[in-house]
């Protein structure tokens, strides 16, 4: 499998990532190390988790897709793993009354807290990437980025990324680091996919230009693209029909995936995947890693009959050509352009 490394840091990865949202919710412990022992015998070093997951997020399960990490990395060689996680701000990672930025408050109490219980709950006295899960933009970004360069002075974080950034926010973090000369943000985690190329619009110059690298998650649109949504229908058990009965955020967040257009595009790549006699999911992760800016695409399962068509990508590379069937299709359906 490929290595990529991430920034301009000293750490490499393998070009897949495996996620790990669904653990403790949508797939048990069991199956959950089976996902995570089939991804590292195909190669996978690096393995992404958060302080709130599992999702659709729930308080009463908050932090035990962690824990379940944690317990399986004990099976493992800790350091022939990079281990990813994020801090969602209060009450680590349940967010009980959201701050008037809409999410987080990343102060240094709530940054160290967050950190001290992501490393009990993993289990490891260090994590490899630290990431804020969502951005503040009501604290000043000098303020987070201090209290973030402590963790990896005290040796607890090895590098830092951000998720869900504007542009505008990861280079006014970046800025604060540099004037500071403190650690700066390597990596930024994003959605990014066949159905969702808005990070091509200004973010991905951003990162070339800074030696930033994207770390992409839901390649598959949220699972649209594997067509499981495909006539308007909700599988039971899949994540947007888990999500239905959720507050009218989650159900906003859904609609964002689950639409017409995503819908009408996503029909248009299976077909050409059938033409090059692959599936679909295996389209769009091949094709996610054929960006410059990306270092690893995030990967996710359910189930472990899931796992190797996902895994497939790492063998596949679209020609000029397949990418221009699939630039038509976006500027059609996705991004009608004039």
């Amino acid at each position: 499998m490929q290595k990529n490394r991430l920034g301009k840091s000293s750490i490499v990865v393998s070009d897949i990532c495996m996620g790990t949202m669904t653990f403790g919710n949508q797939a048990d412990e069991k199956t959950s190390f089976r996902i995570m022992d089939m991804a590292y015998d195909a190669g996978v070093d690096f393995y992404d988790t958060a302080e709130m997951y599992p999702v659709p997020p729930d308080a009463k399960y908050a932090g035990l897709t962690e824990e379940i990490v944690g317990r399986w990395m004990k099976t493992k060689n800790r350091d022939a793993l990079i281990i990813a996680t994020k801090v969602a701000g209060p009450s680590h990672g349940w967010i009980e009354a959201p701050l008037r930025s809409g999410m987080t408050g990343l102060d240094r109490h709530h940054i160290t807290r967050a950190v001290e219980g992501s490393l009990r709950r993993l289990d490891t006295d260090y994590i490899d990437l630290y990431q804020t899960h969502w951005p503040d933009w009501d604290y000043p970004q000098e303020e987070i980025m201090l209290a973030l360069d402590e963790l990896v002075h005290a040796g607890k974080v090895r590098i830092l990324g951000c998720s869900n950034e504007s542009t505008w926010g990861l280079t006014k973090s970046l800025w604060a680091s540099d004037i500071q000369g403190v650690s700066r943000y390597e990596t930024i985690q994003n959605n990014f996919s066949l159905n969702n190329r808005r990070f091509e619009d200004e973010l991905a110059q951003a990162c070339r230009k800074e030696n930033v690298s994207l770390i992409p998650y839901s390649p598959l649109g949220g699972g649209v693209l594997s067509g499981k949504y495909n006539g308007g229908a909700f599988p039971e058990g899949a994540r947007f029909t888990l999500y239905q009965n959720k507050p009218e955020r989650q159900q906003a967040m859904m609609r964002r995936f689950v639409n017409e257009q995503t819908l009408a595009s996503t029909e248009r790549f299976q077909a050409i995947a059938a033409d090059l006699d692959i599936s679909v999911s295996t389209l769009a992760i091949a094709w996610s890693k054929q960006h410059d800016f990306v270092a690893s695409t995030i990967i996710g399962a359910t189930t472990t009959e899931q796992v190797p068509e996902l895994l497939a990508a790492a063998d596949v590379t679209l020609t000029n050509e397949t990418m221009a069937r699939i630039n038509s299709v976006s500027q059609e359906i996705r991004y009608p352009m004039g």
